[in-house]
């Protein structure tokens, strides 16, 4: 059984497919049952389910809000 990745606010994504401007990373802007995404390239937000973004995760490189 896959195991659930914890989204935090702050948390840098790194994806395995690229963004059309190249980049392959996204910044967490808000969590719940749809997480918002920053690109980190082109700065483009995108809204996206939750089990969509958990299936393009690659990489969760951490530096979310210790609070919450």
């Amino acid at each position: 059984m896959a195991t659930i990745p914890i989204i935090k606010i702050g948390d840098i994504l790194e994806t395995r497919k690229e963004h059309p401007c190249g980049a392959k990373s996204f910044k967490v802007l808000r969590t719940g049952a749809d997480i918002k995404l920053e690109c980190t390239g082109c700065g483009r937000t995108l809204t996206l389910e939750r089990i969509k973004v958990e299936k393009m995760i690659k990489k969760i490189i951490s530096g979310g809000d210790i609070n919450g």
